[in-house]
């Protein structure tokens, strides 16, 4: 019996816990260079490329919470999924897809690139006779003379050989298609040169600078030449992929790289300057082309150059491209009429506003507000071939036109798009701006500055939202005669006058009872009293209007009688408005319109559009009067060193495809040994894929090398 000693004890045990080591070394390779590992890895990816592609990357984070609100807004960023491809897990991930994939050509090449070496010519004849493939045949001509005749034949058709003598034999050791390996190690090495390649243009330098370098996104509002260095990126930075918006006539020598938190400047090595921005339209009205035309000069010489950037045509100078992205306003001069929306009084005043600019609007209604101008298109093409019906809700969250805005409101200031677009128009100009208060709220509104022709009537659309994230929701105010809003103002500061009220109820009640009926005087009075007061239910109180208080008020009355009060009150309140609008005519000096079918339209029109003003949600409508347009060019602005890299990545894995399903390797032996016949041949053939090509071609190559002999031979 062996008794070991403590120290043989202690090597033994040291010895298993190294193997140990060794083992689990050797299996976790296994695990990162297997197939299974690389491919759900490769899932991983593809489901995070599909989040980043649907969820918008980089946005400011106010607009997540719009989206989501706060309870997915912080779960999603908890997940990084506002920033997918800068995310750590999304970095692991593509780290270790890289490693999985460079342990896996590591480990399989060197035996690739052996086994193309190799011509396996140490098999045996009976070995070959285990082949699925095989032939034999006698030849009658002697082993050298059918070695010649063999090898000649299959380096005909396209395969390489080696000779290799045996005892009295010769094996002839052939190959084709080898190059099919080539295709694993291009299509392996093309993934790990792509995710390299996308890696060098992602955000991960800039991440680099933002933790080793002190770099943080600037938050405030200012001037970009005094913003601080800890917020600008250097002239060295090898990646980056920023905007400019350039007014015309003036010039930019930075990019803003938008960040979750605020914004990065990166410095150029040049300046451009925009002398002059293009835009052609086709027919509809839609952009046809845009071009900037611009002048380069460079910081470090000194020298200038003129240069013309266009969709798909960049400026690349110096490793920087320069796309063009987009166009918008670049501070648009703006005139404009402000009509009162509340109160008694109609008479509108002028002012005047900069695209980008602020503009103080001191009293209306009975407050001070600040006009921020947020955008001015000189045109816009909407979808006018499904205008829909004219439909108005009862409560204050859907009282606008519905169906109109779902046309309308898809692209602000562009096309709708809509699959069923039939009728492009470019229906003329359109402000777009914020009314804030003096506590800080603000809502913001879209106005077009030309009439519509919709349901067969020209309107004024005066789109409202509340946030960001709704879509516009129309007020359509009816145009008068001079196509103008005057007649509908004067109309509704009219409503909101007691004493015109009053005269418009007795005016109604004496063309609609004339005094040579009986009992004239006292129904007069009735019905003077009723128009009276259905005129100051429509004006409404202050809380409730328009047509939401007139439901109101029939709620009073016993249900079976709401139909018939309906049509009463609705008659008397539709002859009182005529006449209220007869008299405010009259009492501006204006004579008065003859009742026919054109101004009953419009005054049923403008019925409606002073009940939805009540969710207007303005003291003022601002109508855009004229403008002196001044267009920006935003031009994109790149610097991809890896984009070559993901070039080169991109063609190894073409050819890699190419090679692995296009070539097909096939291994031929033939044993010739001396028979006292002549010669006697035994083929085998063999393919890493079975085909019904390749069985074609094994019956081929069979009878070819038969009737290669010489005509002596004879198949067995």
């Amino acid at each position: 019996m062996d008794i070991k000693t403590d120290a043989e004890m202690a090597t033994d045990t040291g010895g298993m816990q190294i193997e140990t080591r060794r083992r689990w070394l050797a299996d976790v390779v296994e695990l990162l260079s297997s197939m299974r590992f690389a491919i759900s890895l490769l899932t991983l990816i593809a489901i995070a490329s599909v989040i980043g592609t649907v969820l918008k990357q980089n946005e400011p984070m106010p607009n997540y919470v719009n989206q989501f609100g706060p309870f997915w807004f912080e779960i999603f960023n908890k997940l990084s999924l506002y920033s997918v491809y800068s995310a750590w897990w999304f970095l692991l991930i593509m780290a270790f897809l890289v490693l999985s994939t460079s342990l896996c050509i590591v480990r399989n090449t060197p035996k690739m690139l052996k086994d193309m070496r190799s011509w396996r010519d140490n098999v045996r004849e009976q070995s070959l006779r285990n082949f699925h493939h095989k032939a034999e045949w006698l030849s009658g001509a002697g082993r050298q003379q059918a070695v010649a005749q063999v090898t000649q034949h299959i380096a005909r058709i396209g395969y390489r050989y080696k000779l290799v003598e045996k005892e009295n034999a010769t094996l002839i050791a052939a190959k084709r298609g080898a190059a099919n390996k080539w295709g694993y190690i291009f299509a392996h090495s093309a993934i790990v040169i792509i995710c390299l390649g996308g890696l060098l243009d992602s955000e991960l330098p800039i991440r680099f600078q933002q933790w080793f370098m002190g770099k943080v996104p600037f938050e405030g509002n200012g001037i970009i030449a005094k913003i601080p260095p800890q917020h600008r990126l250097p002239l060295a930075n090898p990646t980056f992929r920023g905007n400019t918006s350039i007014p015309e006539g003036a010039s930019s020598n930075t990019a803003i790289i938008q960040q979750q938190t605020g914004v990065l400047i990166q410095d150029l090595p040049f300046t451009i300057q925009l002398n002059k921005f293009i835009i052609d339209y086709y027919s509809t009205g839609m952009p046809k082309l845009f071009a900037s035309e611009v002048v380069v000069r460079d910081h470090e010489t000194g020298k200038t150059f003129p240069a013309t950037i266009k969709v798909n045509q960049p400026l690349i100078y110096k490793g920087v491209a320069v796309y063009q992205s987009s166009f918008e306003d670049g501070g648009s001069r703006l005139q404009l009429a402000a009509h009162p929306m509340v109160g008694d009084r109609a008479d509108s005043f002028a002012l005047a506003g900069e695209i980008g600019g602020n503009t103080a609007l001191q009293g209306a209604g009975g407050n001070d507000y600040t006009i921020e101008w947020s955008g001015f298109r000189s045109s816009n093409v909407e979808n006018m071939a499904r205008n829909g019906a004219d439909v108005r809700a009862v409560d204050a969250g859907k009282s606008f036109n519905a169906q109109f805005s779902a046309d309308l409101d898809k692209h602000l200031g562009s096309a709708a798009k809509n699959a069923n677009n039939k009728d492009l128009k470019n229906v003329g100009p359109s402000v777009q701006y914020k009314l804030r208060d003096k506590t800080g709220q603000a809502r913001e509104f879209h106005n077009y500055m030309q009439p519509m022709l919709l349901d067969g009537a020209y309107m004024f659309l005066a789109g409202t939202r509340d946030t960001p994230d709704e879509a516009f929701r129309y007020l359509r105010i009816p145009a008068d005669d001079n196509d103008s809003v005057t007649e509908w103002m004067r109309l509704r500061a009219a409503l909101n006058n007691p004493a015109l009220r009053l005269t418009a109820a007795q005016r109604y009640a004496r063309r609609a009872l004339p005094d040579a009926k009986a009992n004239a005087g006292q129904l007069q009075e009735q019905l003077a009293e009723s128009a009276k007061k259905s005129l100051a239910i429509f004006a409404g109180d202050g809380r409730q209007a328009g047509f939401v208080a007139i439901s109101k008020f029939l709620e009073q009355i016993p249900a079976a009688d709401q139909g018939k009060a309906a049509d009463v009150f609705m008659k008397i309140l539709n002859g009182s408005l005529w006449d209220l609008w007869m008299a405010v005519r009259e009492k501006d000096g204006l004579p008065e319109l003859e009742l026919n079918d054109k101004h009953a339209h419009f005054l049923q029109l403008a019925t409606g559009a002073i009940s939805d003003a009540a969710f207007y949600g303005a003291p003022v409508y601002l109508q855009l009067k004229g403008f002196d347009e001044v267009k920006a060019s935003v031009l994109q602005v790149t610097r991809s060193p890896g984009k070559n890299v993901v070039y080169f990545g991109c063609l190894l894995l073409v050819l890699g495809v190419f090679s692995m399903f296009y070539i097909r390797e096939r291994r031929l032996w033939i044993w010739i040994r001396d028979d006292a016949a002549g010669a006697h041949a035994l083929l085998a053939l063999s393919s890493q894929r079975k085909t019904l090509d390749f069985e074609k071609e094994f019956q081929q190559l069979k009878a070819e090398l038969v009737h290669a002999a010489v005509p002596a031979s004879a198949a067995l």
